[in-house]
């Protein structure tokens, strides 16, 4: 967590098939807010996509998340997104932190059928929500210290 920076807004990513999910924190690094999610079209465009947004909000930092098996080993989901974040730091010099994203997804799903939100539209918010929650977690180990 020593790449998460007190300075500036940290971006939270969560790195899927289809979409990148896109949070933010404030500026104090207490709390984190979703975006909109960004629509896959190659990483090569991704990362193009992922600056932009850092530039906008002033991010000095992304916490990624990284797909563990429920056992905890990696495996291909996981190495993309290491891969996925090491482009990340070379291409935008922005420092990256891992970090475990089991059951962000279930969370958010979850959150989204409790708030009485629509099958159709839970699909849209589903991925910005995960990456909010994966990066609340960061925030908080952070803070608590």
């Amino acid at each position: 967590m020593k790449n998460v920076s007190r300075e500036g807004r940290t971006l939270g990513l969560d790195y899927g098939n289809r979409r990148i999910g896109v949070a933010v924190s404030d500026p104090l690094g207490l709390t984190a807010q979703p975006l909109s999610a960004i629509a896959r079209e190659g990483d090569r465009k991704d990362i193009v996509s992922i600056g932009r947004r850092a530039a906008e909000l002033g991010a000095t930092s992304v916490v990624l998340g990284l797909p563990l098996l429920m056992n905890g080993d990696e495996g291909p989901a996981a190495v993309r997104a290491r891969e996925f974040g090491a482009r990340i730091e070379k291409e935008l010099s922005l420092p990256v932190t891992m970090w475990d994203e089991r059951m962000t997804t279930v969370q958010s799903e979850r959150h989204l059928i409790d708030s009485g939100v629509r099958r159709e539209r839970r699909k849209e918010l589903r991925d910005s929500l995960s990456a909010m929650f994966l990066l609340q977690s960061v925030l908080d180990l952070r803070n608590r210290g």
